[in-house]
């Protein structure tokens, strides 16, 4: 008998400690798991903000591109009074080209549909000039070429593709700022 009371002496102290023990290390567990997670969607938030900062940076390029390729702009940044039809064709559409080079990175950025339609937008600016260009005698003074585009803009009853390049985008904006994705 003596042996049992020891035994049950011992469980008296030993059986209430292994239930702490036990409580303690289950509450541990629950919370550093639940720590675990907070950290994981803290760190998740943070990669998402910087996310979105560098989307809406490639937005931002991709609406100076844009008005950059717009040819009131590109003219007026590009035209020098010495040029010839020839030169100015050249500059505008080299300028177009290493404008559109510069960005191409921020294709990561963007929903497909804004860069297709950045795309595009390049693509009707080289060819509006280089056909307007092409009605021109390529020795001409550059006044002529210059004139004759912004004729041609002038006269267009259809929205520019620049116009409707910034339309899209700002719609795409309003989309990511809203919902955090496109």
């Amino acid at each position: 008998m003596n042996v049992v009371a020891t035994i049950l002496d011992i469980l008296k102290y030993v059986l209430p400690a292994l239930i702490v023990l036990v409580a303690t290390s289950v509450i541990v567990n629950k919370f550093l798991i639940s720590e675990n997670k907070r950290k994981q969607m803290a760190i998740f938030q943070d990669a998402q903000d910087i996310t979105l900062r560098l989307r809406l940076q490639a937005y931002e390029r991709m609406v100076l591109f844009i008005e950059r390729i717009s040819p009131r702009h590109l003219i007026t940044r590009v035209y020098d009074p010495t040029m010839t039809v020839r030169d100015l064709q050249v500059a505008m559409t080299l300028s177009i080209r290493t404008e559109y080079e510069h960005n191409m990175s921020q294709q990561i950025y963007v929903s497909k549909n804004v860069w297709e339609t950045v795309k595009n937008v390049k693509e009707q600016e080289l060819n509006m000039i280089n056909r307007v260009s092409q009605t021109l005698n390529p020795d001409a003074h550059a006044s002529e070429l210059h004139a004759r585009i912004l004729e041609m803009i002038s006269k267009t009853d259809a929205e520019l593709p620049t116009d409707v390049a910034l339309q899209i985008i700002n719609a795409e904006v309003i989309t990511v700022m809203q919902y955090g994705s496109f």
